[in-house]
């Protein structure tokens, strides 16, 4: 016949089998040798506060307890949880760490790049690529706090010797990133069709007359714009609607093309795509950043992939103003 079990050895099975399961499950706070369950006295000293406070607490703010042996017990691993879900202010969990799944891009605003995003979000749909308009500047910032796994940026260097590489020396703090070819796009002046103000390059900024829409301080589009204003000898303050900056070349061009401003500066293919005119400044080249240690991660390497694929390059091919003879080829500072 089963031997009877007293209420004392089920109690001792009970914690037995509690603290096994706080093992295996690896939720305790229990450290080895520590005891599973705690008296008033001990939650009290745990709490630092008197114990005619701890059966307040138990009443009012949920504190965990047991009465089941007649009396009150606190499991050591649930009076822990309830401290910690009593917390304010607590940090995002996983703040600064990149799902391995998620392709964070962020930079310089593009459309065959965002078009390329939409192509490989239909291309690996088990993981989700998503990009962030902050200028290249701004692209440079996120690549260096780690809040991104690739950069673009498109900044000329002062002296026009290269692109991207005297800011990154200059701007980051970490070591200096693998540097990827995207394409070499055309930057110039977006005018209204037709071009009715007559506008031939950065001197016809000059007299004050014509009203122009900008791209903002972070971007590279604006450093070359202000690096050709200060060669031709013009300040920004002369030229009415400097200082009224947006987002996108999208949305530059749009204010041309609803009147709302004479010039504004941007790339050939958003003149083509809304019907405007193009004043031509420069060939440009826009550069992916990658820190050396996300470079094999396999979004990163699934991204880079699809720059050797036919279909971004038909995608080019519909819209002007885009050069990809070194898409994909890794650049050095002696490359131009």
């Amino acid at each position: 016949m089963e031997k009877m079990l007293s209420l004392d050895d089920l109690w001792s099975r009970a914690v037995g089998f509690e603290a096994s399961y706080i093992r295996l499950r690896g939720r305790s706070m229990v450290a080895e040798g520590e005891k599973v369950f705690l008296s008033t006295r001990e939650v009290a000293e745990l709490l630092d506060v008197n114990e005619k406070v701890v059966y307040t607490l138990i009443a009012e703010k949920g504190l965990p307890a047991t009465k089941v042996t007649g009396k009150w017990l606190f499991p050591r691993h649930l009076v822990t949880a309830w401290i910690e879900t009593s917390v304010q202010n607590r940090p995002l969990e996983g703040a600064g760490v990149l799902d391995e799944n998620l392709l964070v891009i962020a930079g310089s605003n593009d459309p065959l790049l965002e078009r390329l995003v939409s192509q490989y979000n239909a291309q690996f749909q088990e993981t989700l690529a998503v990009f962030g308009s902050v200028g290249s500047l701004g692209g440079l910032r996120a690549l260096d706090q780690g809040l991104c796994r690739i950069g673009c940026a498109h900044l000329m260097h002062s002296d026009e010797s290269g692109y991207n590489f005297a800011y990154l020396d200059r701007q980051m703090t970490g070591p200096r990133p693998v540097v990827v070819n995207f394409c070499y796009r055309e930057q110039g002046l977006l005018v209204a069709p037709g071009n009715p103000k007559k506008i031939t390059g950065i001197p016809s900024l000059a007299g004050g007359e014509l009203v122009m829409v900008n791209r903002g301080p972070s971007t590279g589009t604006r450093v070359l714009f202000d690096h050709e204003l200060k060669k031709h000898g013009l300040r920004g303050e002369q030229i009415p609607g400097y200082g009224v900056e947006l987002g996108t070349h999208l949305a530059v061009g749009l204010e041309v093309l609803a009147g709302r401003a004479d010039v504004g500066p941007g790339i050939r293919t958003v003149a083509t795509l809304l019907g405007l005119d193009f004043v031509s400044l420069r060939w440009e080249r826009f550069d992916l950043l990658i820190s050396k240690k996300r470079f094999f991660d396999r979004p990163v390497q699934r991204f880079l992939g699809l720059l050797q694929e036919e279909s971004f390059h038909e995608i080019a091919r519909t819209l002007d103003g885009y050069d990809l003879k070194s898409s994909g080829k890794m650049v050095y500072p002696d490359s131009d």
